[in-house]
């Protein structure tokens, strides 16, 4: 990260700088303390959109976050907390580990609670950043024809490539996973996975209706094409989704969910638009079949991970299977799917879903 480009960070309608030294150096929850200094450097300007309510004792709000987070906001014994109530003059009541509720905010000064609660978002925030994807909005592109045609495909990439460097049958994706993406969530309780189903269910009708004509997008999955810009350093090979129809609707229905989800909060913003694609090869599976693309960056405390990877030559691959055809499909559901899990059927657990007839 650039000093001159810091990491921004959007709440309330405002726009917040994290000190990016301070972000490089954390490593382990014992250094919460000057973690807690860095970010802080960013939440100098309180925001006023907060709700306050003015008591007999001064002022309160309050704020909703998962149990799971609440030690971010405690800190190192409870050290964070009191840093907080010292220079907002407040008072901070957070629930106990494990129970769910509100942190509340007291004070006798409105813009000391509002300064906390912005301190507090900051936290939340970056805490939750650095968890790993726990779910993903998506379809499912496991149906039989697909599947089979998943089968050939392998068969005779490794009938006709597997003496190419890194290419190998641990490589290919389980053809019962297949699936496409719209965008990774981080939901760390029941209450957010309940949140994501409401969402997911105003976008059925107020734009996903309208554009899908009550009626399964028939689309076609046909060939394929690579990640990187080295097509002999391969780590991702996926294949290429669109409308049989050739029409623009499926783009346009997962960007305008993605844009929604965005901002609302539930997907952290760093594209503007879906890439349509579904893995068929992934380095990562080599050493580990359930990993799932990049989305394996930190664990959840935090702590960053590297993930060595073998690429493949994919030269030839891309020269004989340019055009191969995996099959048509017909959409009919989006799934909030449940990552490291599977269902009775092979693929990933759903969490639910909205239907688009």
């Amino acid at each position: 990260m650039e000093v001159l480009r810091p990491q921004l960070i959007k709440i309330g309608g405002r726009v917040y700088r994290k000190n990016p030294i301070q972000e490089q150096t954390y490593q382990h929850e014992e250094e919460d303390d000057d973690y807690y200094q860095g970010l802080m450097e960013c939440a100098e300007e309180p925001c006023e959109t907060y709700e306050v309510v003015q008591t007999p004792q001064g002022f309160r709000c309050t704020v909703k976050a998962p149990s799971l987070l609440y030690k971010h906001i405690v800190g190192k014994r409870g050290d964070t907390r009191k840093k907080l109530e010292v220079e907002t003059k407040t008072s901070i009541s957070i629930p106990k580990p494990g129970q769910e509720g509100e942190i509340v905010i007291t004070g006798q000064h409105r813009s000391g609670v509002i300064s906390a609660r912005t301190r507090i978002d900051v936290l939340l925030l970056t805490f939750r950043r650095k968890q790993p994807f726990t779910h993903f909005l998506a379809f499912f592109l496991n149906e039989a024809e697909v599947q089979e045609r998943f089968l050939k495909f392998q068969e005779e990439v490794l009938e006709k490539c597997s003496m190419d460097h890194g290419v190998d049958s641990s490589i290919f994706q389980n053809p019962k996973k297949l699936h496409l993406t719209i965008g990774m969530l981080v939901l760390l309780s029941e209450q957010e996975i309940q949140q994501t189903c409401e969402m997911l269910q105003q976008c059925k009708e107020e734009f996903i209706d309208d554009i899908s004509g009550g009626k399964p997008l028939e689309v076609e999955m046909a060939g394929i094409e690579y990640m990187n810009d080295d097509p002999g350093m391969v780590d991702v090979l996926y294949a290429k989704v669109h409308m049989k129809d050739g029409s623009n609707r499926l783009q346009e229905l997962v960007d305008r969910v993605l844009e929604r989800f965005q901002a609302s909060g539930l997907i952290v913003k760093e594209w503007n638009s879906v890439k349509l694609h579904a893995t068929v090869m992934n380095t990562l599976f080599r050493k580990d079949p359930n990993a799932e693309g990049r989305y394996n960056l930190y664990t959840a405390d935090g702590k960053y991970i590297f993930k060595e990877r073998e690429s493949f030559d994919g030269r030839n691959i891309l020269k004989l299977f340019e055009n191969f055809y995996f099959g048509t499909l017909k959409l009919n559901s989006i799934h909030i799917s449940q990552r490291f899990t599977v269902d009775s059927f092979g693929n990933y657990a759903s969490c639910g879903q909205i239907d688009f007839s």
